[in-house]
């Protein structure tokens, strides 16, 4: 068998696929040895050829995300997102299989891995066959992955029918696979694409709500609430706690702006409120250290979440706008309540006198700076199960749009 070198007769090397044959096709990362992908004759010539133990599945060339659809069954949401951000690209998603998918791909198994390839040339093959391809790395099985065309031919010249020439590829590394057939999604190969550029992906499409006003208004229930509707809650507040008891660098940070604050590596919080709670500019000294801490972990939680399959978060900050968390929010929530009420509830919280309570309640914001920058507002003055009953009704409404 002659094996034909194609630069710019596309059609020709999509009738060889869609007739059964092999063509080597070029990606943005290594060369791929195509076939039709519904054709079961033409699967099994892909394994004998690279010598592929049929126990591994193939994924499938496809020319745009409409694929999923075709193909796979249980799209989630995620899944369109990661094709608009990174297709064409050097991504594999891994979905439910439909009965359509030989199980000689899926290697007897339920699901595939679809790939959009950056490469004009096989995105036009794609078009013109009409077929999504099953195309592995076109190598022997072992051997190097193929940048190049003339690499492909010491491999399968003789082998094969065409090799399409796309020059050299630009990346040379295999795609990176994630499964998204179920939650949690997990990467099953890294590749071209790194973990947390995936997550970061989807993190940016979890609709985030923010709930924002002052201590003792009411904003724990308003999470409990949205807890409920399946959120990832961040309170934080917590948040700041936690990093006051973990994170060592940020100890070190309030160690230096704050001398007195930290002993023995612990921050003395009543200390450093006493300091902070008169002093305006002090305040705004740990806000920038403690509110830099906290975005990162805010972010982190929110990759996380993401990669578990979560689309809904709820996040709980006193300085919502001031810290830039605002930014992440699709919409924004301010909790308010009378002066008097809320230093009843945070007396009887924390356990503190009314004059360090005064002191926390006149460090905050008053209730005009949620009214001016919230998309919503919630007043909290009755009882729990009211208060309860009202973030319910609003929530719903919110969501639903």
């Amino acid at each position: 068998m002659d094996t034909r070198l194609i630069t710019t007769d596309i059609s020709a090397a999509a009738e060889i696929i869609r007739g059964g044959g092999l063509v080597a096709v070029p990606t943005e990362t290594v060369y791929g040895l195509a076939g039709n992908g519904l054709d079961e004759r033409a699967v099994h010539e892909i394994y004998e050829v690279k010598g592929r133990p049929a126990v591994k599945p193939l994924s499938l060339m496809v020319p745009d995300e409409s694929a999923m659809e075709k193909y796979c069954d249980d799209v989630p949401p995620q899944a369109h997102r990661l094709a608009d951000k990174f297709w064409p690209g050097p991504l594999t998603i891994v979905l439910k299989a439909k009965d359509a998918v030989p199980k000689l791909v899926r290697a007897g198994g339920a699901t595939v891995g679809l790939r959009c390839p950056d490469h004009p040339l096989t995105l036009e093959a794609l078009r013109l066959a009409g077929v999504p391809f099953a195309a592995p790395s076109a190598n022997p099985s072992g051997a190097e992955s193929p940048k190049t065309a003339a690499k492909v031919m010491e491999y399968f010249a003789g082998k094969i029918p065409a090799v399409i020439d796309g020059g050299e590829c630009g990346i040379g590394r295999e795609s990176t696979l994630i499964d998204m057939s179920a939650a949690p999604y997990r990467i099953l190969r890294a590749g071209a694409l790194d973990a947390d550029t995936i997550a970061d992906a989807l993190a940016e499409g979890i609709r985030v709500v923010g709930i924002t006003g002052g201590t003792g208004s009411g904003k724990t229930t308003a999470l409990d609430v949205l807890r409920g509707f399946g959120a990832l809650v961040i309170d934080c507040d917590a948040l700041y706690h936690e990093l006051l008891r973990g994170s060592a660098d940020m100890i070190a940070e309030i160690d230096k702006y704050f001398p007195g604050a930290v002993t023995d590596g612990a921050v003395d919080t009543k200390s450093l409120g006493a300091v902070v709670f008169t002093d305006e500019e002090a305040l705004r000294d740990l806000n920038l250290i403690t509110h830099k801490y906290i975005n990162l972990e805010i972010s982190r939680r929110l990759r996380e979440w993401a990669m578990a399959g979560g689309t809904l978060a709820a996040l709980d900050a006193i300085e919502l706008f001031s810290s830039g968390a605002g930014k992440r929010c699709f919409t924004t929530v301010g909790v308010v309540a009378d002066r008097d009420i809320r230093l009843a509830r945070i007396q009887k919280r924390d356990g503190i006198s009314l004059e360090y309570a005064m002191m926390r309640v006149n460090a905050q914001r008053p209730d005009q700076y949620y009214y001016e920058r919230c998309d919503h507002i919630l007043k909290n003055n009755g009882t729990r199960e009211e208060f309860s009953a009202a973030c319910q009704k609003l929530f719903t409404e919110v969501l639903e749009k």
